[in-house]
């Protein structure tokens, strides 16, 4: 039986922009219901009625993608749409077009976007605004919002539910960081442990976000910057590569203040019991061993199919009637 698509990302009559563009947008509810779709989709990826037939999305990425692009172009082929691709230097915003203008001219020809830039997310709800087309952030500046609906599914297809969870994240307090922080703040009991080299933490803001919201729910999200703080119970020891994708760090030496957050067999024995994930693409020997990365305490591969079966939650919740192109 084919599950009603959720209409989180349906916004009210007379909003002026839709889309995924941070998970500390959505209602606990509509987290949920992606997720939980995301798994579902896992099981069995025919169980839809092509909600995306008649339907063309442009897939924008401006920065390197292999999960990400891979994930939400074969969703919405899977789905019954079409696609058309751009890459960064096919639009005529490299010879000056406005935002506003290129919104315009995606909203009357396309009926969604998803999109990968440099910029921030302010520019991603511009051309969600004046096309009149949801939009989903395919990662940001600020966050990396689909990997952190991915993130959440894996955990929940592993554990069976995702409250009461403990999760030590290990790495630069990057997009993917923000993203997990703020989706795993809508469950309840939830203990999330951010340990993140002195200077390379979370946002503040986005921290502060994610600690209220987490509060809400009897849960709690902090940050750490030494080893021997980090506690003592875990059910996930999640990384993510050193050099966050499309950035560069300022200090020469900066690997040096990561070196004592490399995950080898001698780190996870800390935690006998915890599962290993990894957002890829992985370093072998910079953030993890091959020997952890490859071993039977692995889900980094079950976390990459799982990007696939949560880009056709996204892309299904995305498709309903849309308004009139401005």
């Amino acid at each position: 039986m084919v599950a009603a698509a959720p209409s989180l990302l349906g916004l009210p009559e007379h909003a002026t922009e839709s889309g995924v563009f941070s998970l500390a947008d959505l209602e606990n509810k509509d987290l949920d219901q992606l997720v939980r779709r995301s798994c579902e989709f896992f099981a069995d990826r025919t169980d839809h009625d092509e909600p995306l037939r008649g339907r063309i999305a442009g897939i924008l990425f401006t920065r390197t993608s292999t999960r990400t692009r891979t994930a939400f172009t074969t969703a919405a082929l899977r789905l019954g749409g079409q696609v058309i691709s751009y890459g960064p230097h096919d639009l005529q915003l490299e010879t000056g077009e406005s935002l506003e203008d290129t919104g315009r001219v995606f909203g009357r020809m396309l009926d969604l976007l998803v999109a990968r830039t440099a910029g921030p997310v302010a520019q991603l709800k511009t051309l969600s605004r004046y096309g009149g087309i949801p939009v989903v952030n395919a990662m940001g500046q600020e966050e990396h919002p689909t990997q952190g609906i991915c993130d959440l599914a894996t955990m929940s297809l592993h554990f069976g539910a995702l409250d009461g969870i403990k999760v030590l994240y290990v790495g630069e307090g990057n997009n993917s960081a923000v993203a997990l922080a703020h989706g795993l703040a809508h469950y309840a009991g939830i203990e999330l442990t951010l340990l993140t080299p002195p200077g390379y933490g979370v946002p503040e803001a986005e921290l502060a976000g994610a600690r209220a919201r987490a509060a809400e729910r009897g849960s709690c999200v902090r940050e750490i910057h030494r080893l021997d703080e980090a506690p003592d119970a875990v059910d996930v020891v999640y990384t993510t590569r050193w050099q966050t994708t499309g950035t560069s760090k300022p200090d020469a030496s900066w690997r040096e203040a990561f070196r004592y957050l490399y995950i080898d067999t001698a780190f996870m024995s800390r935690w006998p019991d915890a599962v290993l994930m990894h957002d890829l693409p992985a370093h072998r020997g910079d953030e993890i061993s091959a020997q952890v990365l490859e071993g039977d305490r692995s889900l980094a591969w079950t976390q990459a199919e799982m990007k696939l079966t949560s880009a056709m939650a996204v892309l299904e919740a995305l498709a309903q009637p849309r308004p009139g192109a401005k």
